[in-house]
């Protein structure tokens, strides 16, 4: 079995597949979200248009609040106004939220378990010349640690959109993760998204590697997976845009199916996606688990294209992973 059509676009490996960054789901998704609650707020730290922040400031201005470069302040502001029945969503680059605001994020978001969106934007190496001081690797990690703190990592622009709304709704603390380049759009709205699931989108009755993928690099994921049934090497491919909590039946079904996996995530390959997939298995479906990712290194400037292939983030090195992995078992 191939990709599930009725989840996907139908020109899913076509050339001219709609392209759009996920940060453009957070302003779209606040937007409608806003028009359901007027409870919904948006704070941002002076990056209102590279967080697409400003198109609900444009619907609603009385509800925007530029905070300015002041991401502590951010974070603190936003757990008051949740206090007093706000659902705000605060907005700025995650090397500056949660990378510089952490410790509020715990003492006063976290700890209080209020009600706040945390939108980390422009995260992983594809913010591409902005280099190692702005590409967050390492903000999964944090925010999975926190007691109580669920944590997002839309595939594209749609989901985005949707994870935005669902975390309007959602009851405590909320992390987005978005990404600042343009990436295939390759749910559509029918798609379902729900808090805590996972989505299989490439699908073998007898696989021979799982691999599980958060965020854009599912998409990646799916080129592999049509390469290598070329080549008549069966996968499946399953999408966490929940890291926390974890879909941990889904995750253990697409592991027993396999009898191993294969992670995939822009981020550090230690404390993030990867991490949490292999506690999870350790624990109910030991298997043997590859995890792809950023290997114990900083990012650099360079073209986002550039940067997935330096970092073994690309459709070619993940299929080149799932071959010899595949051939070792």
């Amino acid at each position: 079995m191939k990709y599930k059509d009725a989840f996907l676009v139908e020109d899913l490996f076509s050339k001219d597949i709609d392209q759009k960054p996920t940060r453009d789901g957070f302003g779209t998704g606040t937007v409608e979200a806003g028009k359901r609650d007027s409870n919904v707020v948006v704070l941002c730290a002076d990056l209102k248009e590279s967080t697409r922040a400003e198109w609900f400031e444009k619907e609603f201005p009385d509800r925007f609040v530029e905070i300015g470069v002041a991401e502590q302040n951010l974070a603190t502001v936003g757990s008051g106004m949740a206090a007093v029945g706000k659902i705000p969503f605060v907005a700025s680059y995650a090397a500056f939220s949660p990378g510089r605001n952490y410790e509020q994020i715990r003492t006063t978001i976290a700890l209080n378990q209020q009600h706040v969106v945390v939108c980390g934007m422009h995260a992983g190496v594809s913010v591409g010349p902005d280099g190692a001081t702005h590409q967050m690797l390492e903000d999964i990690g944090l925010m999975r640690m926190l007691p109580g703190m669920t944590v997002l990592v839309p595939g594209d622009a749609e989901e985005a959109h949707k994870a935005v709304i669902a975390a309007a709704a959602h009851d405590g603390p909320v992390y987005i993760r978005f990404g600042r380049t343009a990436s295939p759009v390759f749910t559509t709205p029918e798609t379902p998204f729900e808090i805590g699931k996972a989505l299989p989108l490439w699908e073998h009755d007898k696989p021979r590697v799982a691999i599980m993928s958060t965020g854009t690099l599912s998409y990646q994921a799916l080129l592999a997976a049509r390469a290598l049934a070329s080549e008549g090497i069966e996968v499946s491919v399953l999408h966490v845009p929940t890291v926390k909590p974890l879909d941990t039946e889904t995750v253990v079904q697409a592991a027993k199916r396999a009898g191993r996996v294969l992670t995939l995530e822009e981020h550090q390959v230690m404390g993030g996606f990867g991490s949490a997939i292999a506690e999870c298995l350790s624990e109910r479906y030991p298997v043997p688990i590859r995890r792809i990712g950023v290997q114990d290194a900083f990012g650099q400037s360079g073209k986002p294209e550039e940067l997935m292939e330096h970092y073994g983030l690309s459709a070619t090195h993940i299929a080149d992973a799932a071959r010899s992995f595949g051939a070792l078992y």
